[in-house]
């Protein structure tokens, strides 16, 4: 036994390499005969200790461990897990194990030290322990008389089951005294050899009808073995013609998935000879195998030949058959044709898939790049292009499928990367994320390029493991909670969401409010935060009015190791209304909710009485008011703008009907529930009348636009009502008397006879001045109002006009000021004055401006 080893290094992957080594062994070596070291031989370092060997082995492997990936005779070759020797199982007969084929070898794949492939390939070799031998111990042959020098007659051939140097070398003929017959030995295609018996004189059955010939076979052994078998030829009288082939020999191609019945080939052979001399029959050459017999039959009587079992390119791509036909008259002589068939490749093998190694345990996401996965050969038995291979790698579980070969598969975060000899490594492609997917199903797809090509898969699973890369995220960026002012303190406001889609610690969430202050005043004050579940709760009671709305920040923090993740978003508290301020009277004064207002005789209708001003802090719904009359005009004298507030008299001669009216004006604001405010208001009838030039107020005037009639008519009774205004002021200027008229003031200290000397001025007070109402300038909406003295300051040489317009229906309070006519109004003696207020001014546009005045100042906030 010697040994021969051969050591190949490839590189494949950072931690996997390749060796062969090339073993020989005798044959009939008993069991337990060690044929090699593997890790001497192959000059395998030792194996890392089990804390430092990487991939999934989890410290299960064993310094120096060697583990079989593939044996092609597991019952007779193994090797030992720890030392790494080859040896074998039993003892091993090479004729059984490779009958004849020349080179009888046996392979295997170890993986040593979880980082090695050895690829071991041990010849099995031949010892001539086999002698020849013949089918029978003797050959019976006819051969006719007239047989021609030179005819040839096949032997049966020897079979030793030994090869190379121990097979059949050749074929000895003995005891042929006379030279009539010499022996030729042939080859076939596989090499195997079989003998000819050749006459080499003609044949005279008269003179010997018999001859015993001894045929022996020998082997190339040393020493070498034989065998013999007895010819026993009969010299008969025999036809003069032979049957002829078309040609020596036929060359046929056919496809190995030719089904049974096939026709292969259809032979033809002529016999001159009539009758049954001339009639041919076909038939296999006795020394045809019998795998050919298997595989093909032939017809006798036609010679056609067709498939008769299945045939296989893999098995051996050509065969030969030997025809002979002969006739069917006395002493034939038969004759002999080769037919070749060469079979045809077809794509009848899928390829095959086996995974070498594969990595075990969970896979992190924070994997970079090109981590190996898997170690993957895939073969195929076919030939040419239907034994070349494509492969791709799919994933399950929602990944999509993958590229050509080596490519990457599509959205799936592995690739397959070729490496030498069929072998591909499963490597990453990508970042991976197991919050997108958790678990791959790794699908290898080989498909060959025959056609159609044919494919082979194989799967393994890859769980990914989670790591802390993903921050909470919140549901929202601005949360907007409400809440009633008011409030209990400790009550639930709303929550706050984060997700994080890591797992376990890495997914866990807590909250916290990020400091800040309202003012001056700490949010922790304000609010608190549950930190498991992001409830937030009110600390106080909120008041609307103090304040509308405040923000803040509220963190999320994952429990991730070794650095946890946070993000944050903004809460907004908004604080709602309620209806807890009640409407407050300011216009007018009230002294117990109580005022007194005097409104002079023959006001008129329309005429406005006063304006009920009340303020609300409420805002909205809750701070608009409502004024309404709920008591004390059962006769409808008054009526009051629910919405302004202004008093005005539905009644011309209210004062005849009663000259003290106590009303009861409610203020009502439209929160719920409803706050209300009351104030009690004695309107009483002052003794006087308003002066000629003060209109009286339509009560209808507001309502002018309702119809052409109506205002055509208005319009008619304004103008004759001017007119008759101007005409009198005319007359009361020509006259230059002392007239005292609603409409005109005199002066008296403009008199003589009634101021004496210089005139007195009387102080004014506030009491002395009251508002009357104006003329209409416009036809518009808006009023104008007129200040003029009391009767008390009659004798006054000043007079006072409003310079402002005030709309009777304005919702908050104006100030007021009153302008002097002149700063100096003197009347010549015997002479009055007059001083009218149709337009409402009381100046002419070349007078000095005068000092206003201010009467009355209300502010509305």
């Amino acid at each position: 036994m010697y040994l021969s080893i051969c050591c190949c290094f490839l590189l494949w992957a950072p931690a996997l390499t390749l060796k062969n080594l090339n073993y020989s062994v005798p044959e009939e070596q008993g069991a337990g005969t060690v044929i090699g070291n593997i890790g001497k031989d192959a000059r395998l370092q030792p194996g890392l200790p089990p804390a430092e060997r990487g991939g999934g082995g989890g410290g299960r492997s064993k310094s120096g461990s060697y583990r079989v990936l593939e044996n092609s005779a597991p019952h007779l070759l193994d090797v030992e897990a720890d030392s790494g020797l080859l040896y074998t199982k039993q003892r091993i007969d090479r004729e059984s194990l490779c009958r004849h084929n020349a080179k009888c070898q046996l392979s295997l794949e170890v993986f040593a030290n979880d980082k090695e492939i050895c690829m071991i390939k041990v010849e099995i070799q031949d010892i001539n322990d086999n002698a020849p031998s013949f089918p029978s111990d003797q050959i019976e042959m006819d051969i006719s008389e007239n047989a021609a020098p030179g005819t040839r007659f096949p032997l049966t051939s020897a079979h030793d089951p030994d090869a190379g140097e121990n097979g059949l070398r050749t074929y000895l003929l003995t005891r042929d005294d006379h030279g009539l017959f010499a022996l030729d030995v042939k080859s076939r295609g596989d090499g195997t050899k079989f003998p000819e018996l050749v006459i080499q004189k003609a044949l005279d059955r008269e003179q010997q009808n018999h001859h015993t010939l001894v045929l022996t076979a020998l082997d190339g052994g040393e020493p070498p073995r034989s065998a013999t078998v007895q010819i026993n030829v009969k010299v008969i009288d025999s036809n003069d013609n032979s049957p002829v082939f078309e040609a020596p020999s036929y060359l046929v191609e056919l496809p190995e998935n030719a089904p049974l019945g096939t026709v292969v080939i259809d032979l033809n052979a002529t016999d001159a000879d009539e009758g049954p001399n001339g009639e041919v029959l076909y038939s296999f050459s006795s020394y045809v195998p019998d795998r050919v017999r298997e595989l093909f039959s032939i017809d006798p009587k036609t010679g056609l030949i067709r498939v008769k079992g299945n045939l296989d390119y893999e098995e051996n791509g050509m065969l030969e058959i030997d025809v002979q036909a002969r006739d069917l008259g006395p002493n034939p002589i038969p004759a002999h044709c080769k037919v070749t068939v060469k079979l045809i490749d077809r794509n009848d093998n899928a390829p095959s898939i086996g995974f070498v190694s594969v990595r075990q345990g969970a896979l992190s996401e924070a994997a970079p790049p090109g981590t190996v996965i898997a170690l993957v050969r895939v073969t195929d038995r076919d030939s040419g292009k239907n034994g070349q291979l494509q492969c791709r790698v799919l994933g399950g579980g929602g990944a999509g499928g993958g590229g050509g070969l080596g490519g990457p598969g599509g959205s799936v975060p592995f690739k397959l990367e070729e490496n030498y000899d069929n072998f591909y490594t499963v490597v990453t492609d990508r970042p991976l994320d197991r919050e997108t997917q958790d678990e791959y199903n790794v699908t290898i797809v080989a498909r060959d390029g025959g056609s159609p090509p044919l494919n082979s898969t194989k799967s393994f699973a890859v769980k990914i493991l989670d790591e802390n890369d993903n921050p909470p995220r919140f549901t929202k960026g601005l949360y907007v909670l409400q809440v009633h002012e008011n409030n209990i303190p400790g009550e639930y406001l709303g929550s706050v969401l984060a997700q994080d889609p890591d797992l376990g610690q890495n997914g866990t969430v807590s909250y916290s409010i990020l400091p800040s202050h309202i003012g001056d005043v700490s949010i922790y004050t304000y609010v608190s935060v549950n930190p498991t579940n992001g409830a937030i709760y009110a600390l106080r009671s909120f008041n609307y009015e103090q304040t509308k709305a405040f923000e803040f920040k509220v963190l999320a923090k994952d429990s991730g190791a070794p650095a946890h993740l946070e993000s944050n978003a903004t809460v907004r508290v908004t604080v709602l209304d309620v209806n807890d301020n009640a409407p407050v009277i300011v216009l007018p004064t009230l002294q117990n909710d109580t005022a007194e207002l005097q409104v002079p005789r023959n006001a008129g209708l329309g005429y406005l009485v006063s304006t009920v001003r009340a303020l609300d802090s409420d805002f909205g719904e809750s701070g608009r008011l409502t004024y309404e009359i709920v008591d004390g005009n059962d006769d409808h004298l008054f009526e009051i703008d629910p919405s302004s507030g202004e008093i005005r008299t539905l009644h011309p001669f209210w004062e005849d009907v009663t000259p003290v009216v106590e009303l009861v004006v409610k203020v009502t604001d439209h929160g719920k529930p409803t706050l209300s405010a009351v104030a009690k208001l004695i309107i009483r009838s002052v003794s006087g009348s308003l002066p000629e030039g003060v209109p009286r107020v339509n009560g209808e005037q507001h309502h002018w636009d309702m119809s052409l009639p109506l205002i055509v008519t208005l319009s008619t009774i304004s103008i004759i009502l001017l007119a008759a205004m101007i005409t009198i002021a005319v007359k009361c200027k020509r006259e230059n008397k002392e007239i005292r008229t609603y409409n005109c003031r005199i002066a008296e200290y403009s008199h003589p006879q009634l101021g004496g000397g210089k005139g007195k001025k009387k102080k004014i007070n506030k009491n002395d001045i009251m508002l009357v109402q104006s003329e209409v300038e416009e036809r518009n909406a808006m009023n104008v109002m007129n200040v003029v003295s009391s009767p008390s300051l009659a004798t006054s040489p000043m007079y006072f006009d409003y310079q402002t317009r005030l709309p009777l229906s304005s919702p908050r309070s104006e100030v007021m000021y009153l302008k002097p006519s002149s700063n100096n109004l003197t009347v010549p003696q015997g002479h009055a004055g007059c001083h009218t207020s149709f337009t409402g001014q009381g100046t002419n546009a070349s007078e000095t401006p005068a000092t206003r005045m201010s009467i009355i100042q209300v502010g509305d906030s």
